[in-house]
């Protein structure tokens, strides 16, 4: 069983960093080979729409013809078990790194077939985690269901089952006086992060054990 985690958010011992590194404690203790990547530490770019992965008889079909940082990822995933794809929400989406490299990651499995349908060769098991400074009300106040909607909608057509954990109202940087975020209570963040976010850290240990097939 291998487990690969997805970290599209540029920290790497922040909020979205630490829950996949839980989840993948949790992939772990059930036997589970890990691996955490770094989108911030690659050089790649989003689909550039050439459609070699749509080409009919062309040498790219049903994967991306680009050659890049990226490229040794897709090829790891293609041989996972499981995934962990975790983003920090930014302006209500996830970040621009995440971003193309689900474009770079989905697109060349999808067929324009009637119906839809998908060229991975297996079917695998696929988390989401989001980290935000909104509240869950706010989060859904601003739409961003149809966001988490419509990554776990293609990544079950063409990949397999999907499912996301959300850790709301999280804390931004550990000292407030330092920059200028008046926005926010530094008093409620810290008091959150102490008393919520490690009950996130639990779910997403979950949320790994579950990938990993023990429950």
């Amino acid at each position: 069983m291998k487990v690969i985690a997805i970290n599209g958010g540029p920290r790497k011992k922040w909020n979205t960093a630490t829950l996949l590194d839980k989840a993948l404690e949790g992939a772990a203790a059930q036997g589970a080979e890990t691996e955490l990547v770094h989108l911030y530490d690659l050089d790649f770019k989003g689909c550039i729409s050439c459609l070699a992965c749509k080409t009919r008889g062309g040498k790219s079909y049903g994967t991306c013809a680009l050659n890049d940082g990226l490229t040794p990822v897709l090829k790891k995933i293609a041989d996972a078990d499981a995934l962990v794809i975790g983003s920090p929400i930014y302006f209500g989406s996830v970040t621009g790194e995440l971003r193309s490299f689900l474009e770079r990651l989905l697109f060349p499995y999808l067929t324009y077939t009637v119906p839809y349908g998908s060229l991975f060769p297996k079917r695998i098991k696929a988390g989401f985690i989001y980290t935000m400074n909104v509240t869950e009300e706010q989060s859904a106040a601003s739409g961003y269901d149809y966001i988490f909607n419509s990554n776990e909608r293609f990544v079950q057509l063409l990949l397999g089952q999907a499912e996301s954990l959300y850790s709301f109202d999280t804390r931004q940087v550990e000292d407030y006086s330092k920059v200028v975020i008046e926005s926010f209570d530094p008093i409620h963040k810290l008091q959150r992060h102490e008393e919520v976010f490690p009950q996130d850290c639990n779910r997403a240990y979950e949320l790994g054990a579950r990938l990993a097939g023990s429950r």
